[in-house]
């Protein structure tokens, strides 16, 4: 599968919405992306329309539930033996619902899917990553990281769907945050970012309730842009030569919710070092894995 000529991408959730778009992006830009998908149908569904778009992309598709932490070490081994190269990477896949899950760790789902599956794949691919600038680990936050905190008590957030997606969304950004630190720490020029998409329909409400989702579509026009829009973010922070070690960007229209990419605003919690670093053992923790301390090489 790798070329040593053609860089390469890990997209998850690369199937749909704006894992989609990112995927597309990415191969209109030259790369190898391999999509990294939980559905082996909707992910060869998904190739097919992309390469129907884009004749010479070079795509391949391997199958991963990042809610499934034994799922998630599959994947990085078959993807160091098949592919051993590994360029930028953006941990895109998403999960929202309404009511307490858990996965079979008896971890809040989306926080496992979210945060800790990412979290788990970027300990055990970062070392195939070049030290380079270019080298990009990109993590999807959003909006909806604003005022959410993260439930050390009770990761469940008392089985409220919508307060457990923020918290998870926060982690996404904390993670980001406290990766680059230590990056720059060890000496390493590899650059993790985070980003947000703003406003999209991009099938996260898989969950919700019939009348609620036809509301979410009579008035998403208003606050939603498209997929591809809400994709230039991460494809910004993957490929631009201005995006920085431990930037946030996403649309900077009104309310952030759509507009030109640029960086985007953070909760005052994203400074606070002492919940990143928690976050972090918490992390190490429930997935099992030791991840690069504080000036590690």
């Amino acid at each position: 599968m790798s070329d040593p000529s053609q860089k390469t991408a890990i997209v998850t959730g690369a199937n749909t919405g704006i894992g989609f778009e990112t995927a597309a992006g990415m191969a209109e830009a030259g790369w190898h992306v391999v999509m990294a998908c939980r559905s082996e149908a909707k992910a060869a569904d998904a190739k097919a329309r992309l390469l129907k778009r884009l004749p010479a992309a070079k795509l391949d598709v391997m199958l991963v539930d990042l809610g499934d932490f034994a799922s998630v070490r599959a994947f990085a081994q078959e993807y160091r033996d098949r592919v051993g190269a590994l360029d930028v990477l953006i941990n895109n896949a998403g999960l929202l619902l309404y009511s307490k899950q858990t996965n079979d760790a008896g971890v809040e789902l989306q926080f496992a899917t979210n945060h800790l599956g990412h979290f788990l794949l970027t300990a055990l691919l970062i070392d195939l990553m070049p030290d380079h600038e270019a080298s990009r680990i990109v993590a999807l936050s959003s909006v909806a990281h604003k005022g959410a905190r993260i439930h050390f008590p009770d990761l469940t957030c008392g089985g409220n769907g919508l307060v457990a997606y923020g918290q998870s969304k926060l982690a996404c950004l904390l993670f980001a945050d406290e990766l680059n630190r230590r990056l720059v720490a060890a000496g390493r020029s590899v650059r993790a970012l985070a980003v947000h998409p703003g406003g999209s329909d991009s099938n996260l409400f898989g969950e919700m309730g019939r009348a609620q989702y036809y509301v979410l579509k009579t008035l998403s026009p208003f606050f939603t842009h498209s997929n591809a829009s809400a994709a230039q973010p991460a494809l910004y922070a993957a490929l631009s030569e201005d995006a920085a070690g431990g930037g946030y960007y996403g649309p900077t229209g009104t309310m952030e919710l759509r507009g030109p990419v640029g960086v985007a605003r953070r909760d005052p919690i994203t400074q606070d070092k002492a919940v990143a670093e928690r976050l972090w053992a918490v992390s190490e923790e429930l997935t099992g894995q030791a991840f690069m301390s504080e000036g590690a090489s």
